[in-house]
């Protein structure tokens, strides 16, 4: 799933009765394009492209799978923004935005749990939690939850991988969530004092939103150990916002290829019964860079193959923890044979 404020849909209503035709649909999108874009130039300038084409009769006669394809390329030939572009799968056409907080539906407490449950499917991302031998934790991360919903389930995962002595996140499978999940995630890894993790820029409002780690977590938090977080050319979204955080900061060590590049937050907005665009509204800022990773990636710190990474990060932990004078003789013997067993190439000269 991709970085966005919203994790689903949103429900305003029923579905557009009438089918709208592939030029109604283009056109709507190209509105909601400009009214909505993180950066207005690049909206008018990519509006006006797909625009000539549409005059031109490219998009006639196109099924909606089709349409949705071409259109997004085209939009992207401009804005080189993975973020952005049309998608199946619609809802009733938006409306001006509410000058008002919206009323809570009465059956917002069952849509919640519904969330929540659904989120358990797939343990809210958390693929794997491990102790690997020679006492060096785990965890197999693939979408960055709400925490709202998956907090105890991140608190446990955190809870299971406290006592050792390095932690591998590995990132190579995960395609985005929610900042605020990134920002609980993070505030394991970091002490009490405040910790500026990123900044959100939202266009529509000119307002800047701030990002902290948090003052307490249920839990034990991971600090003073080497942190390793695994990447790959799939990792996106959310996913690029915790390795990128903590690479700024100086707390992890980035493993693996360069990152999609994606860095905008994304809102869906419905335009037919089947077609919604996908618009980046906001940007982010990090406070150590001043930048983000929109277009160029996470660049890693140790740059190998996607399938490598893992190895390579296990070898360097083993190392840390030989180093160690400390530890137990039974773990020793752990991290040197595990050690021994890495490909010969990933061990540290």
């Amino acid at each position: 799933m991709e970085r966005a404020e919203l994790d689903q849909m949103p429900d305003d209503g029923s579905l557009a009765a009438e089918q709208m035709s592939g030029r109604e649909i283009v056109t709507t999108a190209l509105s909601l394009l400009r009214a909505y874009y993180v950066f207005p130039e690049l909206a008018e300038q990519a509006a006006t492209a797909v625009e000539a084409r549409l005059a031109a009769g490219e998009y006639d006669h196109l099924d909606e799978i089709t349409l949705t394809e071409l259109v997004t390329s085209h939009l992207r030939e401009v804005c080189e923004d993975k973020h952005l572009g049309l998608r199946l799968g619609g809802g009733p056409p938006p409306g001006p935005p509410p000058r008002r907080e919206p009323e809570v539906p009465k059956d917002h407490e069952a849509r919640v749990l519904a969330m929540r449950q659904m989120g358990r499917l797939d343990n809210f991302g958390i693929r794997r939690v491990e102790r690997l031998d020679g006492n060096v934790g785990y965890l197999d991360v693939r979408r960055v939850a709400v925490p709202a919903n998956a907090g105890p389930a991140i608190a446990a995962a955190m809870e299971l991988v406290a006592g050792s002595y390095a932690l591998i996140i590995d990132l190579r499978h995960n395609h985005g969530g929610s900042p605020e999940g990134v920002v609980f995630w993070c505030s394991y890894l970091f002490g009490e004092r405040p910790v500026h993790l990123n900044d959100i820029f939202h266009a529509d409002t000119g307002e800047t939103r701030q990002f902290w780690a948090l003052p307490y977590v249920p839990g034990t938090r991971y600090v003073d150990r080497p942190v390793y977080v695994l990447t790959s050319s799939q990792t996106f979204s959310g996913g690029e916002d915790f390795c990128y955080t903590l690479q700024a900061l100086g707390r992890a060590e980035v493993i693996g290829e360069t990152t999609g590049g994606g860095a905008h937050p994304t809102r869906p907005f419905p335009i037919s019964a089947a077609v919604h665009i996908a618009i980046p509204f906001a940007r982010s800022v990090n406070p150590v860079t001043g930048t983000n990773w929109q277009g160029t990636g996470v660049v890693p710190d140790v740059a190998v193959p996607e399938a490598q990474a893992y190895d390579v990060a296990y070898a360097k932990a083993l190392t840390h923890v030989l180093a160690k004078d400390d530890v137990p003789p039974p773990i020793a013997d752990e991290a040197r044979e595990a050690l021994a067993a890495r490909p010969a190439a990933a061990r540290p000269d």
